[in-house]
């Protein structure tokens, strides 16, 4: 087994370490961004993806990965982890159908709430406590997960048409168009900005670039929140107008 992810502030890349972990002390997990992930999973039968819900679907960077390496795909073995502030529907299924539509087959999914990464969205907010919480509670689920995959009986969470029609009328419908491209809507407030550079080395679209002490952008951003979690001013924000909690996992641990 080997873990397969994309992750903003760090929930999928937790999640995906302590699934492989808890199957096997050995297992290891690879970022999408990782130089040496395509030859990982060419030898590898059977694959751990995690990644975080964006509107019930999957993040454009992770469907440009996947149907660029789309032969990677046939014949593996996958089990998907969605991982979401709050709700996701069909999470790890949509993930799962676009992996079948190259040959893969799905195992089971998993469906993770996590503290949630939109640091400028003040109702997606919850205590540090509340957080931590469930951080707890997502590792007891990733133990049990892991105790039936092994005994023959995988979680199938976001796997059939009951998740799917809750993903679609309860997001998709209505927002899904939000994630078919990349988005152009990244604000950056010149006047808190320092042009530290931190930004930049985050973003894993090469996105933003510091030109004169100045944040330049090619309008590519996938929504991962990095940069404004991450920004020392605050300078950043995307949905909201402000940053009310910047948040990454290491905080929540």
């Amino acid at each position: 087994m080997v873990g397969i992810y994309f992750s903003g502030t760090g929930n999928s890349r937790y999640a995906v370490e302590f699934f492989c972990n808890e199957y096997d002390e050995a297992a290891k997990a690879f970022s999408i961004e990782d130089d040496n992930v395509i030859q990982v999973v060419k030898n590898e039968e059977m694959l751990v993806f995690a990644y975080p819900v964006q509107y019930s679907t999957v993040p454009k960077i992770l469907r440009d990965f996947i149907s660029e390496n789309k032969e990677l795909w046939k014949n593996k073995k996958i089990f998907v982890i969605a991982t979401m502030g709050l709700f996701s529907g069909d999470g790890a299924g949509v993930l799962g159908r676009l992996l079948q539509q190259y040959g893969a087959e799905i195992i089971g999914g998993l469906h993770l709430k996590l503290p949630d990464s939109i640091g400028d969205e003040k109702v997606l907010k919850r205590p540090l406590k509340k957080n931590k919480e469930l951080v707890k509670k997502a590792e007891q689920k990733i133990s049990k997960s892991v105790r039936l995959l092994k005994a023959g009986k995988p979680t199938r969470e976001g796997i059939g048409i009951l998740y799917r029609m809750a993903g679609f009328f309860g997001q998709r419908l209505y927002f899904g168009h939000k994630t078919k491209n990349y988005s152009d809507k990244l604000h950056v407030d010149e006047d808190k900005c320092i042009g530290c550079g931190k930004c930049e080395k985050l973003c894993p679209m090469n996105n933003i670039k510091i030109v004169d002490k100045k944040v330049v952008q090619n309008n590519q951003c996938t929504m991962c929140y990095r940069c404004i979690n991450n920004c020392p001013k605050q300078a950043m924000t995307l949905l909201g107008k402000k940053v009310v909690e910047q948040g990454v996992i290491e905080k929540y641990l």
